[in-house]
């Protein structure tokens, strides 16, 4: 969770890294690069929320939110603030669909067509942890923990607890 300017600093870069955005690529590339201006927007979403007394009195959360809702439009993600940890990287846009309660660890790589949500209330939701990889058209549902290192296939529907280091096979 983004709690000040150097967490803020530390999670764009990661996400920049994941999305391979640090290599030697044209400043075309960079300006236009939707994906990687949705992790940027969401990033001070997550900073200016967590940041303020009453972020709703904020004029630049309620900027960045008002920005963060046309892009995930755009795009078709439905990704809230403070679900992912640092290192971020959606793949390719389409529809994504992450249920705000869910939390994600560090370093996850996201494909379009996934639904990470609940299973009977908002608050059985998945925890997943770190280095996780989500191919594309998994569903992953429910009050379950994926460890860390673990790889989902495209297609999966996972709806049980797996461990770290696990490869969990798709259709």
């Amino acid at each position: 969770m983004i709690k000040n300017k150097v967490d803020l600093e530390e999670y764009l870069k990661r996400d920049k890294e994941a999305l391979f955005m640090s290599q030697n690529i044209s400043m075309f590339e960079r300006l236009t690069n939707s994906i990687y201006h949705f992790e940027i927007v969401l990033r001070k979403c997550e900073y200016y929320r967590n940041t303020k007394n009453n972020p709703y009195l904020s004029i630049p959360y309620i900027f960045y939110k008002l920005v963060l809702r046309k892009l995930s439009y755009k795009l078709g993600f439905s990704i809230s603030e403070n679900v992912f940890g640092p290192g971020l990287s959606i793949a390719h846009y389409g529809c994504i669909v992450v249920n705000p309660h869910a939390k994600i660890g560090e370093n996850c790589r996201i494909h379009s067509g996934v639904n990470i949500g609940a299973n009977k209330s908002d608050t059985d939701v998945p925890i997943i942890g770190n280095n996780v990889y989500i191919g594309p058209g998994a569903k992953i549902f429910g009050d379950i923990t994926i460890g860390d290192n673990c790889k989902i296939g495209a297609n999966a529907v996972v709806n049980h607890s797996f461990e770290s280091n696990c490869i969990i096979a798709g259709i």
